[in-house]
């Protein structure tokens, strides 16, 4: 399917179960495009992240162009100079990470002061995707121990970025969602948006 006829066949989901249904069977669900024909690699990949956070395979989603081989969004086809976009689905590592994050936010308190006007804003923007289950480490401000973290985050996704793991020559982006229901939630909400704003544009 390409972008054409996503438009079309999303144009044609009326009721909420309808788009649910089409939000699930070519969003969510499926070998990614840039594993076409390649389901063995896919796996890999998907074990090789499963390995490093201690997750079953089954809870690494690949989300974005990588998976449908263009973004509905930026209206653009998946090339050499996109991202691929990991979604880690973990109730597991969700809370691990959260316990930090608290320990974070303790210190925090105790330290507003020393704390950069930038950071605070990304720290608020951070929490923002956090209440839609949703931790995404480059929002994390790199004040005390978060900095560790961090570092190891983007240290690992470099390591199988750029031609060194199955997902090939590309850079690889992640977070991590509280529940699946989380991801379907916000994955929902971005096509909610691509067709209310394509039915603004009839009238």
């Amino acid at each position: 399917m390409d972008l054409e006829q996503f438009n079309e066949n999303l144009k044609s989901k009326i009721s909420k179960e309808e788009i649910l249904n089409f939000c699930r069977k070519h969003i969510l669900h499926g070998t990614p495009y840039v594993f076409e024909s390649r389901d063995e690699d896919f796996y890999e990949f998907r074990n090789r992240i499963a390995i490093r956070f201690d997750i079953p395979f089954y809870e690494i989603y690949i989300t974005g162009s990588a998976k449908l081989g263009f973004s509905p969004f930026k209206k653009k086809l998946f090339d050499y100079d996109s991202d691929i976009d990991v979604a880690l689905v973990s109730p597991v590592l969700f809370e691990k990470i959260m316990v930090d994050i608290s320990n974070y936010q303790m210190m925090f308190r105790q330290n507003r002061a020393v704390v950069r006007e930038s950071e605070l804003k990304m720290y608020h923007e951070f929490l923002e995707y956090v209440a839609l289950g949703w931790i995404r480490p480059d929002k994390l401000p790199v004040s005390f121990q978060m900095r560790a973290f961090k570092d190891d985050w983007f240290d690992f996704f470099r390591s199988i970025s750029d031609g060194k793991s199955e997902v090939g020559n590309y850079k690889v982006n992640a977070g991590v969602f509280k529940s699946y229901r989380h991801l379907e939630n916000y994955t929902l909400s971005g096509i909610n948006d691509i067709k209310k704003t394509k039915e603004l544009r009839k009238h």
